[in-house]
């Protein structure tokens, strides 16, 4: 909030103080090296950025499709020949299964 109401007296006299200071302190051939090594380091944190992006929408592409897999068809991975036995009869209104 401090901060926000800092921003709100910053216009153009006070920027262009801040630029005499600067010219002042680190001399006016520094000035451009800095702009440009900002603008790079600026330029390099959003390619960062851009790549933690895209690993972070790969991850959760991977762990969709493993979700996806997991929640297949059990039926799908079962052989035929394997499922042995009667079949379970249907339960009879009022009397449980034939089984008991």
């Amino acid at each position: 909030m401090l901060i926000s109401v800092l921003f709100a007296f910053i216009d153009a006299p006070i920027i262009i103080g801040i630029l005499v200071v600067g010219a002042l302190l680190f001399g006016a051939e520094k000035l451009p090296k800095l702009a440009r090594s900002a603008g790079q380091a600026k330029k390099e944190f959003v390619m960062g950025q851009m790549e933690a992006d895209e690993a972070a929408t790969r991850a959760r592409e991977q762990a969709r499709r493993r979700d996806a897999e997991r929640h297949e068809d059990l039926m799908q991975n079962v052989d035929p020949g394997s499922m042995t036995g009667d079949p379970v009869p249907p339960p009879n209104p009022g009397k449980g299964t034939l089984s008991s």
